[in-house]
């Protein structure tokens, strides 16, 4: 259960179509003056460097920003997301990689709060370094999915969940559902982001639409469900095709903003044009 770190895949598609859209989410909350929390179930480290052991494994950051820090002529949600890792980096070099976490706090204000759950040791204990002395911030050895209880909903009556669970066992994929289940009717109006993995994998096929039962007619805003495929699939039906983030109650402004992003990012991002494949639909 604790075996999986996200240091060996920070940075990678993946990472490229969550962190855009969490920052597409944030700067749209940004623009009430009222507060929000930011619940994260599984925050990880909170930042990556990339020439860590860990990264430099597989080195996936290079299919993913690797390739992004080098265009130009970005899709405007694209440029968005690349410039907060290159203000992350401090620099024209591509270092270092800011989670969700870390993103989040980067781009929250005063009045808002950031509530963080990661139960692996290392990674929790890296996380609240890192966040030490930010009085807006919380970080929890504490399984996320259990804690929405005391989280949701917020005193603002405004926020955002993140759920980002690493699927490793096929019990996340239930979780995730009646995680979702409960944020809305704990917080129906509130916006819950969820990244979901593109797998040869029944459950990872299912969980999409089930995610969408869960929604219709129950979020104030409907919802939006975002793929972007960028691998063929391969022998014994193992490795991360692409991904896909669900988005509970999404801003006005995402779908365009990605129906823009994904055309691009799938040919740029895949390793063969012939797969390289998107789609972004909504309830309304």
């Amino acid at each position: 259960m604790l075996a999986y770190r996200h240091g060996f895949h920070a940075g990678n598609h993946a990472d490229v179509l969550k962190h855009m859209t969490l920052v597409a989410v944030l700067d749209h909350l940004n623009q009430k003056e009222k507060g929000y929390r930011v619940v994260d179930t599984h925050a990880g480290a909170g930042a990556y460097a990339l020439s860590s052991r860990h990264a430099q494994q597989h080195r996936e950051h290079e299919g993913g920003i690797g390739r992004l820090w080098v265009e130009t002529g970005l899709p405007p949600a694209v440029q968005r997301y690349v410039d907060e890792v290159r203000r992350f980096n401090d620099g024209p070099t591509l270092r270092h990689y800011p989670g969700s976490p870390e993103l989040a706090r980067r781009l929250m204000r005063a009045q808002d709060q950031l509530r963080l759950f990661e139960l692996h040791p290392t990674d929790h204990a890296r996380l609240a370094a890192r966040m030490r002395g930010d009085a807006r911030v919380q970080v929890h050895v504490t399984d996320g999915f259990a804690a929405l209880r005391g989280q949701l909903p917020p005193p603002t009556r405004r926020g955002l969940l993140l759920i980002d669970p690493p699927y490793e066992i096929k019990a996340d994929y239930a979780r995730v559902l009646a995680a979702v289940r409960e944020a809305l009717a704990r917080f129906a109006e509130g916006v819950v982001l969820v990244w979901l993995p593109q797998l040869q994998l029944l459950e990872a096929a299912r969980l999409p639409q089930r995610l969408v039962a869960a929604a219709d007619g129950v979020a104030r805003k409907g919802w939006l469900l975002a793929r972007l495929t960028v691998q063929a699939p391969r022998e014994r039906g193992l490795g991360l095709l692409g991904s896909q983030v669900f988005v509970v109650n999404p801003p006005h402004t995402l779908a365009p903003a990605l129906r823009q992003a994904l055309p691009w990012l799938a040919a740029t991002l895949a390793d063969d044009p012939r797969i390289a494949a998107w789609e972004c639909r909504t309830s309304v």
